[in-house]
């Protein structure tokens, strides 16, 4: 299976970067590979605990000292409001932040706290407000850099009904709703790309490729014997076929730190080259549509517009 790596050796000394779920999979080897390039890191993690072990292993793996965990679940927009209060509180810079934080969808809908389905709240709405709240910051200290994770999943999404976001209404499956997720994560860096252009500040997403992580033991919040069943059979699928860690997060690590990305803004990568996103995914009437009903379904309020 082609994988492409990064093969930049550019130093991040002096920069800080953030990167969402950090704490295992391609997360915790972005967040290494940039601490390693002398970075300033910032774990944005659910779980502190498991954050703060992963953080002591990079430190004593990099010798850097400057890697530090902050509390983040993107399912909840309460924690997404109050870590970008806690980060521009205590970080005069932000260079990079990478979206990284997902799960794969349960096989029944869940409502996050916040009322979204469990699925879009995490890799979706979550990143889109975090990335709204720190946005002054990254454009005070351009030329900066916001990767979003997407997925090849996102070619079996249909154009998103703005009106029904999160399956009230329509009919819900995993695949639907992971793949719908991921689609937005697309659209999502479309319209960002346009409203920052000329800014200094570039907006790019990616396919890690079939990954062999825990992502599968995050999304299943259900307890019945099918869905435990299926989930496993899918995480043994690709740990049998799919791209180690490593070779996953050379994308996300391209994009964050390599010079012939410099400026580039609005594409999407997989195996640190550009290639084809699906055509929902490049439609520009639909990317504007669901900025504008997400500005609302997060309730972004006018002084945290900064576009």
């Amino acid at each position: 299976m082609p994988s492409g790596r990064c093969t930049s050796t550019r130093s991040l000394q002096g920069l800080t970067a953030i990167v969402t779920g950090a704490s295992s999979g391609i997360g915790k080897v972005t967040a290494r590979d940039l601490a390693g390039r002398g970075a300033r890191v910032i774990l944005a993690c659910r779980n502190k605990v498991k954050a703060k072990e992963v953080a002591d292993e990079i430190i004593k793996v990099t010798s850097n000292q400057e890697v530090v965990v902050r509390q983040l679940d993107t399912s909840d927009l309460q924690s997404v409001r109050l870590f970008a209060r806690e980060v521009l509180q205590t970080e005069t810079n932000i260079h990079i932040l990478v979206n990284n934080a997902g799960i794969v969808a349960p096989m029944e809908r869940h409502l996050s706290k916040d009322g979204f389905e469990l699925t879009m709240a995490t890799n979706y709405y979550g990143h889109f407000l975090l990335t709204n709240l720190l946005l002054r910051r990254l454009m005070e200290c351009a030329p900066s850099r916001i990767i979003n994770v997407s997925s090849v999943a996102h070619f079996f999404a249909w154009k998103p009904d703005v009106k029904d976001l999160n399956f009230n209404n329509k009919y819900y499956n995993s695949l639907l709703a992971y793949s719908q997720s991921k689609l937005c994560n697309i659209l999502f860096t479309q319209e960002l790309a346009e409203k920052l252009r000329g800014s200094g500040v570039t907006a790019n997403s990616l396919h890690p490729g079939a990954v062999a992580t825990d992502i599968f033991n995050k999304g299943e919040v259900s307890q019945s014997w099918l869905s435990r069943f299926t989930t496993q059979v899918l995480d043994f699928i690709i740990k049998l076929i799919g791209k180690s860690v490593e070779s996953g997060a050379q994308t996300s690590i391209y994009l964050a730190v390599s010079e012939e990305v410099e400026g580039v803004t609005g594409k999407y990568f997989t195996d640190c080259k550009e290639t084809w996103c699906s055509l929902i995914a490049r439609d520009l009437s639909a990317a504007r549509a669901l900025w504008e009903v997400s500005e609302v379904d997060v309730n972004l309020r006018p002084a945290e517009i900064f576009y």
